[in-house]
């Protein structure tokens, strides 16, 4: 079992795009909104504030502009408990994403504008990643920031390749977002470059398949034992992977969410049992909920069990609060994994 324990000093980098979220209150479609309520998010940033949110000394490397907006989001960065001595600025704009969320059978709906965004504009050689990345022990990515734009995806791949020269374990949240990769190029024109240097990854097996450019499957996540050879090929194009993880999401309505987990490491296949999420306060960040659980479990146990354990219920409580963030305790997730999921007052 690969081990990755963190230490006193270790820290984890994220690099990823933060943007000003716009939600309809109460459940309203776009066409009946008068207000939305504005917050703050992005996938990598999420992962953060989990992180940070259990102890870990989380540091997030974007580009903001440097107008009021982008001096907000600094603000929330640094609220959050979340290292910002690296971030740059320049560009024209914040990146914004307009949520509808759904109720029901209706489902939520996500309108992006990021168009010419400051992160979207990054260029290779804005961010001094030697200097960064100097005593991280884990850096993190998602496939939201090569989907922005090609300079993004080249900003991200110069970070990825001095990460992995300097030994530090790198991790990937696939997070395909069809909406997005209109730039001219196809996730497989990029992905399998990028994805070659992860550690540690997360997503679907169809859609790790898609980004590399091979014929997608249909697993079946029930039949455990079927499960290892199609991981393996995944393993096999990915010279680097350790951990394969996915979340299982069995979604029943958009008020009643079943999340379980896989995760193998090469050799065995561990799987968390499914839970029932009901009623869904906020479905949007769940997974990054799972992927900074994911990061924390291998970083603080030597368990692959436990590790998935962990990520699986910080996506299950991510559900019942509102916002980007998975606003809990340590304490709270590890109390869900050993079975208090009662909800019961704290006197």
């Amino acid at each position: 079992m690969v081990k990755f324990k963190k230490d006193n000093m270790s820290r984890v980098v994220a690099f990823g795009e933060i943007m000003l979220r716009l939600s309809t209150e109460r459940h309203l479609r776009f066409s009946q909104s008068t207000a939305f309520g504005a917050t703050y998010g992005g996938g990598e940033f999420n992962v953060c504030v989990s992180l940070a949110n259990y102890g870990v000394n989380a540091e997030f490397v974007t580009r903001l502009p440097e107008n009021e907006i982008g001096f907000s989001a600094l603000k929330e960065i640094r609220k959050m408990n979340v290292e910002s001595k690296n971030i740059v600025y320049g560009g024209e704009r914040l990146g914004i994403y307009f949520l509808e969320t759904g109720a029901g059978t209706r489902g939520s709906n996500v309108v992006y504008d990021r168009a010419h965004s400051a992160m979207s504009t990054i260029q290779k050689g804005q961010v001094d990643w030697e200097k960064v990345l100097e005593g991280a022990e884990w850096f993190h990515w998602s496939g939201i920031t090569p989907a922005i734009s090609e300079s993004a995806a080249e900003a991200c791949l110069e970070a990825i390749k001095v990460a992995h020269k300097k030994g530090i374990k790198i991790s990937c949240d696939l997070n395909y977002r069809s909406k997005l990769w209109q730039y001219g190029k196809t996730p497989s024109e990029v992905m399998p470059e990028m994805l070659k240097y992860s550690n540690v990854i997360l997503g679907d097996i169809d859609t790790a398949y898609f980004m590399l450019g091979i014929p997608k499957v249909n697993p079946n996540y029930q039949d455990e034992k079927s499960l290892p050879a199609v991981y393996d090929k995944l393993f096999e194009l990915i010279p680097s992977l350790k951990i394969a993880a996915t979340t299982l999401r069995y979604s029943v309505s958009a008020s009643h969410q079943r999340i379980g987990g896989i995760l193998y490491d090469g050799k065995a296949i561990y799987s968390a049992a499914v839970k029932e999420v009901t009623p869904v306060v906020d479905r949007v960040g769940s997974g990054d909920a799972f992927m900074g659980g994911l990061i924390y479990g291998l970083l603080e146990y030597n368990n692959n069990q436990r590790a998935l354990d962990f990520a699986v219920a910080a996506c299950c409580l991510k559900h019942t609060i509102a916002g980007d963030y998975n606003l809990v305790t340590l304490k709270e997730v590890e109390n869900m994994i050993d079975g208090d999921g009662s909800a019961l007052v704290s006197r």
